[in-house]
């Protein structure tokens, strides 16, 4: 399943891009499934059709979004209804742990008193994601098109399962589980009550669904667009948004310029806004093409309000001179068209661009280039940690685990060059093998 994450710069008109590269989509014969998280009723007015509820019925049946609701053929479309799913998962917690509650005197929530938690947004998002590619073969979707939150939410919640994984194995190792009929011995020698097996094996559960979301992030088949509004003051939050997606290992796929001003008009303030998106467009094209498309999205006035819709005096629409009269696409018509649907995946997975170049023959070291593009160098910092490599850039944060030939040496210098992170790596004699 190609699965498209839709973020950008706060305000640029995400949701409207998704629900387009959706449509796209849907207009190939894919079977697509729009997911937002968006709460004010944004997306329906933008799609044309009713509320979108959540389900009724068993909690064990019941799916972190709504009930999908076809907007026309191939595109159904579902909103992640966070109330519910944290109310169903505590409720379900609560009767796992019944027997400890009862023994503790303690009173059970009731779900109709139940509601989310600051943060548990970005849980139930990551889990539809999960949920979305667990559906069995044939009955799932073909393209996966979620609408993501801005920019620097959208990595910060990319990064948590990595970072979940991490505290979970540094707190609760998983090689400890061996000692566990030696628990009862070193509580009494400790003095305090060591972790049950009930602890290991929640841990193992958790553990197994945050790989799965770690998959699908990493997967060849889901990529990102980056929507922007065109402007001097996006230029600097778009580099950061692709330097912090690189860090995380995700590809972006298009750079969607959205709601274009006219180029050519008479107006003079308008025409001084479109000088000014015209700019910001030419620095867009310079920084991003032709490694990653730049698509460029008309503004058309008002927001669209369901498909083919058009603007009051505008029921026949504008003739298309290359289409023997016939009339161009409207609303979000007209942007799925000027959108495009998501590529199809190489017929090859690409080479993976953290690579190891082997230079000790020449120079005596081992070359780490990590891809990071955007990165500004004055908000780029490292720290060798044991076998990890703590890397900053800007407001995003990641902790690598070194290749196996890097943990036996020491890191002798960086450099940013090209969009391109070169970390140097010199052999610890103590730790080499011998012959070097």
């Amino acid at each position: 399943m190609r699965t498209v994450l839709v973020t950008g710069t706060g305000g640029a008109g995400r949701t409207t891009v998704a629900a387009a590269t959706a449509l796209a989509a849907a207009r190939e014969g894919r079977r697509t499934l729009l997911l937002t998280a968006d709460p004010d009723g944004t997306p329906e007015a933008l799609l044309g059709i009713g509320a979108l509820r959540p389900a009724q019925g068993p909690a064990a049946d019941r799916l972190p979004w709504s009930v999908p609701v076809q907007v026309t053929p191939g595109l159904w479309a579902a909103r992640i209804v966070t109330d519910h799913w944290f109310r169903d998962e505590l409720t379900a917690l609560q009767e796992r742990g019944r027997g400890a509650l009862d023994m503790v005197g303690a009173a059970p929530l009731d779900g109709e008193e139940l509601a989310a938690l600051p943060g548990m947004d970005s849980f139930a998002l990551l889990r539809a994601l999960r949920m979305a590619q667990a559906a069995p073969p044939g009955t799932g979707w073909d393209v996966l098109v979620v609408d993501m939150p801005p920019a620097p939410e959208a990595v910060g919640l990319l990064a948590l399962p990595g970072q979940l994984r991490r505290y979970l194995r540094r707190l609760l190792p998983a090689e400890r589980q061996a000692a566990r009929a030696l628990r009862p011995m070193l509580a009494q020698l400790a003095g305090v009550p060591m972790p049950t097996q009930k602890l290991y094996e929640t841990a193992e559960r958790w553990e197994g669904e945050l790989a799965a979301v770690q998959d699908v992030i990493d997967s060849e088949a889901t990529t990102v667009r980056l929507v922007v509004d065109p402007g001097p003051l996006a230029d600097r939050a778009l580099r950061a948004a692709r330097a912090g997606l690189a860090l995380h290992g995700c590809r972006v796929e298009a750079v969607i310029a959205n709601r274009l001003l006219p180029a050519a008009t008479a107006d003079p303030w308008l025409a001084a806004l479109s000088g000014q998106q015209q700019d910001a467009l030419k620095e867009l094209y310079e920084q991003w093409a032709p490694a990653v498309p730049v698509r460029e999205l008309p503004h058309l006035g008002r927001d669209p309000q369901g498909l083919g819709d058009r603007p009051a005096g505008d029921a026949g629409g504008a003739p298309d001179p290359e289409g023997a009269g016939a009339a161009r696409p409207a609303g979000l018509d007209a942007l799925a068209e000027a959108v495009g649907a998501p590529p199809p995946l190489p017929d090859r997975p690409a080479a993976d661009p953290w690579t190891v170049e082997d230079r000790l023959a020449a120079d005596g070291i081992l070359l780490w280039r990590l891809p990071l593009p955007g990165a500004d160098r004055d908000t780029l910092a490292l720290v060798r940690r044991g076998d990890e490599l703590i890397v900053t850039v800007g407001a995003f944060h990641r902790v690598l685990t070194l290749p196996s030939a890097l943990r036996r040496c020491t890191v002798s210098g960086a450099g940013l060059r090209d969009g391109s992170l070169q970390v140097r790596f010199t052999p610890d004699p103590d730790l080499w093998p011998r012959g070097f």
